[in-house]
């Protein structure tokens, strides 16, 4: 990183840091007040609406106290009253609901289903709630009851018995949204009722998603305590609420569950607005000190930039590279060192690629003197032998001739092989690219190699061939890449003297064809891999060094790469990966 960058990154990093802290702890700050300002109203709306539930408890409890003493309910109990008394007492009351019932819960009138008389009241009362010698059984409570034209509804009931204790009267009012709206509200905040098994009611009038309350509802009612916690009802974080939730509990039961909740979207807008100041005031302090940096480092870092240039011009190999000295202070005396190093090593580099010349002529002539050594001196004892034979009888001469032709052609063959390699070495012409397919290349080279693994002379090699069907098609030279699986393949027989398995694999992962090559033979060590694609480097007693790595250079020219896998004991694994064609189906 250059000094004048630094320079710039300082400055700004400075003014950007010192704003993003100050609108961090501003916006913190004002998620704490809103916190705070929130959780006082919810717990004010809370005590509001329990106050107001129990409020309209004891109404409704004093309503069916005078329903019970009323002549009407008396009528109803004597069996004298007409068939629409309790209508009449209900509208009286301005209750919802009102049943007349025996002790034993036989209905003997009913204001909102007339149609029940004579069967059993199965409102979800407690038995404790009817029973008229309990002092406590007047007080109101939230009870589901059957209603004739759709499911059940929600009430705020109580029970009272007559005065002869011949009959009970149980009644209250509906809980809907009206109702939980009248016990209390205010601007930005909403009342919510759950009840079991699962229904919330909603001040709003709106339907909110249960599974959503599922949580909040579940810690109220497992603490029977004050519970708070945030519902996200979308996606967006301005739908998050709030919520205050208090159990309400009847007979050491949970009857419901009363939510206060206040939205956060003021909450997110005001931290949005005070995030997006800070990031205009950053930008804008980052502009300053940009500018402010940029006049400082234009006057101070000219020279070392002009410097740095010439470096860098040398580097990318223009050894004519050279500064102006604009001045007679360190810098200048820096800038005429910096010229006198590149003609020095404009000399070097050429002595230097003198050097090299001769030592990998050398080297190359010392590779091909040791590997051609090798089958002259079998060829000279062999020459040697024949004119022995020659000097004794006729038959004994043929025999020794027919022995020599053969290891002489044996050492010719290895001649040519070595030059061979050497030559292919040497050329490795670019390649010719085709669309070809990998899969038909293995095959080709497979079928070279069918005679040689059926050999009967030769310990058995099971050969296994695991290739993808389709989507293997790439851009290719089919003849050096068949050359190069060629060589691994034979590679992979040379390890398995005394047999093995030969499993050829391909697949497609990540927009690249993948050709595995593996061998159950002896393996490789870690160092043995690690040098096993160098030039010249071989394992084998008679090998060039040159296979593998001409292998490696077609795959290389072919936008691909080479890997081996392998440990002692347990085979190796070559893999070519090269990229498929566009469009290729995966």
């Amino acid at each position: 990183m250059t000094f004048r960058t630094k320079l710039l990154l300082l400055s700004s990093i400075t003014v950007a840091g010192a704003v993003a802290l100050v609108t961090g702890a501003v916006s913190i700050a004002a998620r704490q007040g809103f916190e705070r300002a929130d959780g006082q109203r919810r717990s004010d709306l809370l005590t509001q609406l329990r106050r107001e539930l129990d409020t309209r408890g004891m109404e409704v409890t004093r309503q069916m106290e005078r329903a019970a003493q009323s002549a009407g309910v008396q009528r109803i109990a004597a069996g004298t009253a007409e068939f629409d008394q309790a209508q009449q007492e209900s509208a009286a009351q301005d209750l919802a609901f009102l049943d007349v019932v025996q002790p034993d819960l036989t209905i003997l009138s009913s204001a909102h289903w007339p149609a029940r008389f004579g069967y059993k009241n199965d409102w979800e009362i407690a038995a404790e709630d009817w029973h008229p010698d309990d002092a406590s059984a007047g007080a109101a409570f939230l009870a589901r009851i059957p209603v004739p034209d759709g499911p059940s509804a929600v009430a705020l009931v109580a029970v009272r018995p007559t005065p002869d204790k011949k009959a009970l009267v149980a009644g209250g009012r509906l809980v809907d949204p009206a109702f939980l709206k009248s016990l209390g509200d205010a601007p930005g905040m909403r009342a919510l009722l759950w009840l079991p098994p699962g229904e919330v009611v909603d001040a709003q009038g709106g339907n909110p998603d249960i599974t959503k309350l599922a949580g909040l509802v579940s810690e109220a009612r497992g603490k029977a305590a004050e519970a708070t916690g945030t519902v996200q009802w979308s996606s967006s974080r301005s739908s998050s609420e709030a919520f205050l939730a208090f159990p309400l509990a009847h007979r050491g039961q949970i009857a419901g569950v009363l939510l206060a909740g206040t939205s956060l979207a003021p909450q997110f807008a005001l931290e949005n607005e005070i995030l997006w100041i800070g990031v205009v005031a950053a930008v804008s302090g980052i502009l300053i000190g940009v500018l402010l940096g940029w006049w400082t480092t234009e006057r101070v870092t000219r020279p070392v930039t002009q410097l740095a240039r010439g470096a860098r011009a040398v580097a990318s190999g223009d050894w004519s590279a050279r500064v102006e000295v604009i001045s007679n202070d360190e810098i200048g005396e820096l800038a005429a060192a910096f010229n006198r190093m590149t003609e020095q090593l404009a000399e070097q580099r050429d002595r230097a690629i003198q050097a090299e010349r001769v030592a990998a002529w050398r080297e190359l002539a010392r590779r091909l003197a040791h590997e051609l050594k090798n089958p002259l001196f079998p060829l000279q004892i062999t020459i040697e032998n024949l004119r022995k034979a020659r000097k004794r009888s006729e038959s004994e001469f043929e025999e020794v001739f027919q022995e020599s032709t053969g290891t002489l052609l044996a050492e010719v063959g290895n001649l040519k092989t070595i030059i061979g390699r050497f030559s292919d070495f040497a050329k490795m012409p670019p390649p010719n690219f085709e669309a070809v397919d990998l899969n038909e290349i293995v095959q080709n080279v497979m079928r070279l190699y069918d005679a040689q693994l059926k050999d009967d002379g030769r310990s058995k090699i099971d050969v296994e061939l695991d290739l993808r069907d389709t989507g293997l098609r790439i851009q290719a030279d089919g003849e050096q890449l068949r050359r190069a699986i060629g060589n691994l393949v034979l590679n992979a027989i040379d390890a398995m003297p005394r047999g093995g398995v030969l499993r050829i694999a391909s697949s497609r992962e990540d927009g690249h064809a993948r050709l595995s090559v593996s061998d159950t033979g002896m393996g490789l060590t870690e160092e043995e891999c690690a040098r096993l694609f160098t030039p010249y480097y071989t394992t084998k007693q008679h090998g060039t060094g040159l296979g593998l790595a001409i292998v490696q250079s077609v795959v290389s020219d072919h936008g691909g790469k080479i890997s081996v896998m392998s440990s002692p004991g347990n085979g190796a694994t070559f893999i070519i990966e090269l990229p498929v064609l566009p469009g290729e189906p995966a």
